[in-house]
């Protein structure tokens, strides 16, 4: 598939005419095509609009995943690190559903790349956090159960701390 007019630009353009969509709120797409006209692009206000409308989508998605990120935060208390679980899996959600909808020749694929990889990283790492953290509070858990049967606990004792560590 051809890429349009306006991924063609320069970045330092391209970031330009995103930064006029946003502070336009999307619209005086006229305006806007001849100012890339007068910087030497014959680009038209159809094609801008397209740039643009496709822009402003992802920018939605962006804040949905956000937003979503958000309230996972709010709603976890973070227990064993469950709030970083959530929000990788979001972020890999997200970024699967981008690699279904890029072209192959797309010159963003090695970053998306690499931020897969870096996710995978983070995911390995939290899992591995999670296992270490669950081990020292069961080695914790038996250290202070055996303390208490040495000090004569009662049962119902070592039920409450069992119960403590659960």
């Amino acid at each position: 598939m051809q890429r349009s007019s306006v991924e063609l630009l320069p970045d330092e353009v391209r970031q330009e005419l995103e930064k006029r969509l946003i502070q336009g709120g999307f619209a005086g797409y006229v305006a806007l095509a001849e100012w890339l006209n007068e910087q030497g692009f014959e680009i038209s206000k159809s094609s801008v609009h397209r740039y643009g409308t496709k822009f402003e989508d992802r920018l939605r998605a962006l804040k949905v995943a956000t937003d979503q990120a958000k309230a996972i935060a709010e709603a976890s208390e973070d227990d064993a690190g469950a709030m970083n679980d959530a929000i990788i899996r979001l972020v890999q959600t997200k970024t699967f559903e981008l690699l279904v909808e890029l072209e192959t020749d797309d010159k963003s694929l090695p970053r998306i790349g690499q931020m897969v990889a870096k996710l995978a990283q983070a995911a390995v790492r939290q899992k591995k956090w999670q296992t270490e953290t669950e081990s020292k509070v069961r080695e914790k858990a038996l250290e202070e159960a055996a303390e208490a049967v040495e000090k004569g606990a009662t049962a119902e004792q070592i039920r409450a701390l069992r119960e403590q560590y659960l």
